[in-house]
């Protein structure tokens, strides 16, 4: 008895990317492991990207037009869309290296458990090597830590499998949650599955300037905050939900609602990480690493808020200053 080969579907939401798009549409139709579609999805761009779409002569390309309704609300139609068994996403403005599907879906073939797996990726400033790369954690329970404050994945570089993201109800659309929509995406498949990174660069993640994540940093924490306080209420059922937004806004710098917080903070983040991991003696060198960075910044951020104002902005300056001299 014979088994069909697994399928892939590049998924690839376009707005306004003329400068960028042909880069990325041949990085996803030059892999190593081909994909057996691309689903671009034109969200209503109003400059040169869909003649550019139009012009790509290559049988697995399936291109579609739509008014825009934004990233999430484009990203769930391309996931109904898909007839892959594994969706890999790429932006309209990065690039996957040539083995990026290879060694993703041998991954994925490998571990069945795991229904999101990303890559590490190499920063761009334009067209330009930054000299910089998103290393995340690669195996689950470490990324399931940094999930509950944060999000480890570069969004242009997972891949996941498409039955699980169906069931899940795809990105969530509504304000609070849609921006960043990968983070909450994220999120809630791992409080059902395993997830991974692939210790290796196979992705080029280009910033660029006017993006949201430059233009939109106060609505993006804002938001991040939300949902982070939600990851927290899954792994601390007993703690408050406000007490849980205040662990946040902690982590993140901003002012809690109550300075409660402050003397329960490092007892909370124990409790969520052995709720995550498991008993201490158990987590591995990776997982250690992580709790002990955010173990740390809580301490900080707790040290800050609980010193009275002019000590704590002397003690500001006198690190600005170290900085200097330095």
């Amino acid at each position: 008895m014979t088994t069909s080969p697994p399928t892939i579907t590049i998924l690839i939401p376009v707005y306004n990317a003329e400068n960028t798009l042909e880069a990325s549409l041949v990085s996803a139709l030059e892999q190593t492991r081909p994909a057996n579609e691309i689903v671009a999805i034109n969200d209503g761009s109003r400059d040169g990207s869909g003649a550019i779409l139009a012009a790509v002569e290559d049988p697995r390309m399936q291109v579609f037009e739509q008014e825009n309704q934004g990233l999430a609300a484009t990203l769930n139609r391309g996931i109904e869309l898909a007839s892959g068994a594994y969706i890999a996403r790429l932006d309209n403005d990065d690039l996957a290296l040539p083995q990026r599907l290879e060694k993703q879906l041998a991954f994925m073939e490998s571990n069945p458990d795991v229904a999101l797996l990303g890559t590490w990726a190499a920063i761009y400033v334009g067209d330009d090597k930054s000299g910089r790369f998103h290393r995340h954690p690669t195996e689950s329970k470490s990324l399931k830590l940094d999930l509950l404050f944060d999000n480890p994945f570069v969004h242009s570089s997972v891949m996941y499998r498409t039955d699980v993201v169906r069931a899940l109800g795809g990105y969530r659309v509504e304000r609070a949650k849609r921006i960043p929509e990968d983070y909450e995406f994220w999120s809630r498949i791992a409080r059902s599955h395993e997830i991974a990174n692939l210790p290796e660069v196979h992705t080029v993640y280009r910033e660029v300037p006017g993006s949201m994540m430059r233009s939109g940093a106060e609505e993006m924490l804002d938001n991040v905050i939300v949902i982070s306080a939600d990851n927290l209420q899954h792994v601390l059922p007993g703690i408050s939900p406000s007490h849980c937004l205040d662990l946040s806004r902690l982590y993140h710098g901003r002012a809690p609602a109550s300075n409660r917080i402050i003397l329960q903070a490092l007892q909370l983040w124990r409790r969520a990480a052995i709720a995550v991991g498991g008993a201490p003696r158990q987590w591995t060198p990776e997982f250690r690493n992580r709790y002990r960075l955010a173990q740390r910044r809580l301490l900080v951020q707790s040290v800050r808020r609980a010193l009275p104002r002019p000590i704590a902005n002397l003690l500001r300056k006198a690190r600005q200053l170290l900085k200097t001299k330095t």
